[in-house]
C-alpha cells in the first residue's frame, strides 16, 4: 500500500471535527496542525566562522551541521566543534556554535542531497502530499527544538516554550480553531514538560480553558514514556546513529554521544513520583533538588522498578581512577594485566537507581564521565523546578488522546557492560545484551535469561513497558478490537467489550491470531472520562523510527477523522469490520485471478500512459462514498 499523507488527514480531521463541534459547515480555514520532532529530527545550523585546517571545506554562519555528512567526513574535528555542549552548563564550544533550524524546512530532510536526501527523509513526503491537496503553507506549523539541550536550557537559551505558547495562540487567531498537536519520540516528553511550563505562566482557572481552546487533540507516537534502556549504551560505550565518526576520528562514539544525550529518556521506575512543593513540609519522601521523591512499596518488593529485569548490570574494576583509565600517553607505561589478579565486582542497577544518580555515583571512582553526567542529572532534571521529567506521567488534560506506537519487535531492555582496559572514552564494552521478544527475556547469544517479561515486545528501540504505559491513561472499561494491518473482510477481526481495567495493570487480549499475520490492536474507552476520549494503538512491527512513514497509521487515521465529524455516526471510534481500498493507489492487479483486486472497490480502467497492469487498477466509487461504509 502506498504511504498516505497522514499530516494531511490529521490537519482534515482537525478542522473537520472542530466543524462538527460547532454545528457549523465545514471549514478548511480553521484546519491547523503542530508537529514536535523526536530525537535528533532537527538540523542544526552553524552560527560561527569557522576555519578548518587540512580540509577544504570550513564553516560559515547558516551552514547545515546535523547532518552533513560530507564535512563529517572531511572535517570531523571542526564538525565536533560544532557540535559539542559543556556538559556542566551546555554552552557552546568556544570556536563553534549551532542553532536549530526554523520552519519546515528543519525537520523535511536532515542532509539534503540525490543520495542523501531520501535516506535522511523524515516529513518531506508528508509536505509534499499536503501541498497537492491545496493545504496552505501556513496551516503547518513545525516547531524545531534543539534536541541537545536539557528542557530548562531550552527555555532559558532558546525561550523556547515561550515560542511555543505563541505558537498555539497565533495558529488560533489566525485559523480560528485549535491545533493538532503530533509529537514523535523525544517530542512527547517536549510536549509534556510545555504543559506543566504552562501551569505556571497561566492562572489555575484558566488553564484548562486554555488547554480546550487551543488544543484539540494529541497524538502520542512511539512515546518513550518510561524511558528507553538505549540511552544507558549510549551514555557508556556511545551511539553515532550509523555515522563513521570514530572511523574518520580515530575517537569513541561515546566523545560525541555524550554531547548530546538525552537524560530526559533514560529509563525510569514506575513507581516513583515526583510530588508538588508542597509535599516537602512531610516527612517520609527523599529530597532530590527542589522537590520530594516518593517510591509506593511495589519499588522495593519488585526491585527492577516495574521492568522486565535490571537495566545494568556492570562489572566494577578492582583498581580506581585513572591506574584503571590511563591516558593515551601512559599506556606503554600501563601494566594493565595487574588488572587480572583480582577479580572485579558485579554490580546490577534497576531503572530508579539509574534515573536518581545511583548508578553514576557508584561508578564515578572508575568513570571521568559519570561525574559530569550526575551534575547534569541533578541540575537540569531530578532538580528541575517545573518537573522532573524522570517521572510517570499522568494522562494529559487534553480532550481527545491518542497513544500509537509498535510491538512485537526484538527490543534491549538490559546490559551488561565490563572494563576494557582501555584508556577513557573507550573503558567500557558491551559483555552482553537482554532483548525482550515473543513473552522471552533472550540474551545475545540466543540463551533465556531471568527476569519478567511481558506477553508483548516494544519497537526495537524503546521497551514496551515504556510504551504501553499510556494504557494507564484509558478508563475503567476498556473495547479491544484486533484486525489484520491490510486491507480485509472482517473474517479475522476479533473484538472484546466492556474489559474492565485497573490502573498500572497491562491489558493483553485472549484473542487467537495466524503467525503470518500482522495485525493492529486498539484499546479505546468504552467509559470515557467526562469530556475526554482515550485510545491506544499497537501496531505489529512498526519500527519506531519509521512508524511516522507506517501507511496503515495514515489509513487509520484518515478513517477514524472521517468517522469523527459524520452526523450519521452511531459509535465513539470507527468501526473495524472491513478494510478495503481508500484510494487509487490501493488498487492493484490480482495475477492469480487475473483481474483487478477487490473488484467491489476497484475496476480494470485503462489511462494513456498506463505501464503495466496495477495502474489500470482504480477505484469504482469516490473515496467519499467508500468512506460512508466505514459508519
Amino acid at each position: 500500500m502506498a504511504e498516505k499523507p497522514l499530516l494531511l488527514s490529521l490537519l482534515i480531521f482537525l478542522a473537520m471535527a472542530l466543524a462538527s463541534s460547532n454545528d457549523g459547515d465545514l471549514d478548511y480555514s480553521k484546519l491547523s496542525g503542530i508537529i514536535i520532532p523526536g530525537f535528533a529530527s532537527t538540523q542544526l545550523r552553524a552560527w560561527s566562522i569557522l576555519d578548518c585546517p587540512f580540509s577544504p571545506l570550513d564553516f560559515n554562519p547558516l551552514d547545515l551541521v546535523w547532518l552533513d555528512t560530507t564535512k563529517l567526513l572531511s572535517a570531523v574535528n571542526c564538525w565536533l566543534k560544532c557540535m559539542v555542549l559543556d556538559p556542566y552548563n551546555q554552552t557552546d564550544h568556544p570556536d563553534c556554535k549551532s542553532r536549530p533550524d526554523s520552519g519546515l524546512s528543519g525537520i523535511t530532510e536532515l542532509d539534503p542531497g540525490y543520495i542523501t536526501g531520501p535516506l535522511s527523509s523524515v516529513w518531506k513526503e508528508w509536505i509534499k502530499w499536503c501541498i497537492e491537496f491545496g493545504i496552505e503553507a501556513n496551516a503547518i506549523i513545525a516547531v524545531p527544538y534543539d534536541w541537545r539541550l536539557s528542557p530548562s536550557m531550552l527555555e532559558e537559551r532558546d525561550l523556547y516554550f515561550h515560542k511555543l505558547k505563541l505558537t498555539f495562540e497565533t495558529a488560533y487567531k489566525l485559523r480560528g480553531g485549535p491545533s493538532l498537536v503530533f509529537a514523535h519520540s523525544l517530542g512527547n516528553h517536549v510536549f509534556r514538560y510545555f504543559l506543566e511550563w504552562l501551569k505556571l505562566e497561566i492562572a489555575p482557572k484558566h488553564y484548562i480553558q486554555w488547554l480546550d481552546q487551543h488544543i484539540h487533540a494529541y497524538f502520542a507516537v512511539g512515546a518513550p514514556l518510561l524511558g528507553a534502556t538505549e540511552t544507558i549504551e549510549a551514555t557508556l560505550s556511545g551511539f553515532t546513529f550509523g555515522l563513521p565518526v570514530s572511523e574518520v576520528s580515530g575517537n569513541s562514539s561515546i566523545d560525541v554521544q555524550l554531547l548530546w544525550s538525552s537524560l530526559w529518556m533514560m529509563p525510569f521506575s514506575k513507581h516513583c513520583k515526583t510530588d508538588n512543593k508542597y509535599w516537602k513540609h512531610f516527612s517520609g519522601g527523599k529530597h532530590v533538588g527542589k522537590q520530594t521523591y516518593h517510591c509506593d512499596e511495589q519499588e522495593f518488593w519488585s526491585n527492577t522498578s516495574g521492568w522486565p529485569t535490571k537495566v545494568i548490570n556492570i562489572e566494577i574494576p578492582s583498581t580506581r581512577g585513572f591506574d584503571v583509565y590511563p591516558s593515551f600517553s601512559e599506556i606503554p607505561e600501563a601494566n594493565l594485566s595487574s588488572m587480572e589478579c583480582r577479580l572485579p565486582t558485579q554490580l546490577s542497577f534497576s531503572a530508579r537507581e539509574v534515573s536518581d544518580g545511583t548508578f553514576f555515583k557508584a561508578i564515578e571512582d572508575y568513570d571521568p564521565d559519570s561525574k559530569r553526567l550526575l551534575y547534569l542529572l541533578e541540575k537540569s532534571y531530578l532538580g528541575d523546578p517545573v518537573l522532573n521529567p524522570l517521572t510517570p506521567w499522568d494522562r494529559p488534560p487534553i480532550k481527545n488522546v491518542f497513544c500509537i506506537y509498535g510491538t512485537d519487535s526484538k527490543t534491549k531492555v538490559a546490559y551488561y557492560f565490563a572494563p576494557s582496559g582501555k584508556p577513557y572514552p573507550d573503558n567500557w564494552i558491551i559483555t552482553d545484551v537482554i532483548y525482550e521478544f515473543e513473552g522471552s527475556l533472550i540474551s545475545r547469544s540466543g540463551n533465556l535469561a531471568e527476569g519478567n517479561p511481558g506477553a508483548i515486545s516494544g519497537d526495537e528501540t524503546v521497551p514496551y513497558i515504556s510504551l504501553s504505559w499510556c494504557k494507564n491513561w484509558l478508563g475503567p472499561k476498556v473495547n479491544i478490537t484486533r484486525a489484520p494491518q491490510s486491507e480485509h473482510d472482517g473474517a479475522d477481526v476479533k473484538i472484546n467489550l466492556n474489559v474492565e481495567h485497573h490502573h498500572e495493570e497491562d491489558i493483553v487480549p485472549n484473542m487467537t491470531r495466524s503467525p503470518k499475520v500482522k495485525y493492529i490492536t486498539y484499546y479505546e474507552d468504552s467509559e470515557s472520562l467526562t469530556g475526554k476520549r482515550t485510545a491506544v494503538w499497537e501496531i505489529d512491527k512498526a519500527n519506531h523510527r519509521n512508524i511516522v512513514r507506517s501507511p496503515v497509521l495514515m489509513r487509520e487515521l484518515w478513517l477514524e477523522m472521517w468517522h469523527d465529524i459524520h452526523p450519521d455516526a452511531k459509535t465513539e471510534f470507527v468501526t473495524k469490520a472491513k478494510r478495503g481500498p481508500l484510494r487509487e493507489e490501493d488498487c492493484y492487479w490480482d495475477y492469480g485471478k487475473a483481474r483487478c483486486a477487490w473488484p467491489e472497490y476497484c475496476e480494470y480502467r485503462y489511462v494513456f500512459g498506463d505501464v503495466h497492469l496495477g495502474q489500470s487498477c482504480r477505484l469504482r466509487y469516490t473515496t467519499a462514498d467508500l468512506l460512508s461504509h466505514y459508519l
